[in-house]
């Protein structure tokens, strides 16, 4: 098997599995996510060759990153990432202050939660 050079660029399966999205319901590569991402934000640009491939080097691959990291893990809207995106301060995502950001998105999941536990008592009840 050939070893890509690191700098190498990649193809979109590539990405999908390096930023591990994944759809849980059948376990297939969510390369969809990233062709969205890619309207949502003007920072992704890939290289479109022959047949539309897309080929991402490892400055969009780093955008994406961050993308994931702030949509999924820090639960911002894409509004907000675009703001962070656009914003000329460098991004450090680990000093990122994420306590208002967290508990938002925490209060998010236990209502959906909630949300749905109260679906399923009416659903017995019938």
């Amino acid at each position: 098997m050939v070893q890509k050079n690191s700098d190498a660029y990649k193809s979109i399966g590539e990405v999908a599995k390096l930023l591990n999205l994944v759809n849980k319901k059948n376990g297939t590569l969510s390369t969809h996510t990233i062709r969205f991402w890619e309207k949502e934000f003007k920072q992704i640009r890939p290289k479109i060759l022959n047949g539309k491939r897309r080929y991402y080097n490892n400055e969009t691959i780093e955008v994406l990153k961050t993308v994931k990291y702030l949509l999924k893990d820090q639960g911002m809207t894409i509004n907000g990432v675009k703001k962070v995106l656009k914003s000329d301060k460098s991004l450090k995502l680990d000093e990122l202050p994420n306590n208002s950001i967290t508990s938002d998105y925490n209060l998010k999941n236990k209502l959906n939660r909630i949300s749905k536990l109260l679906k399923q008592i009416k659903n017995l009840k019938r």
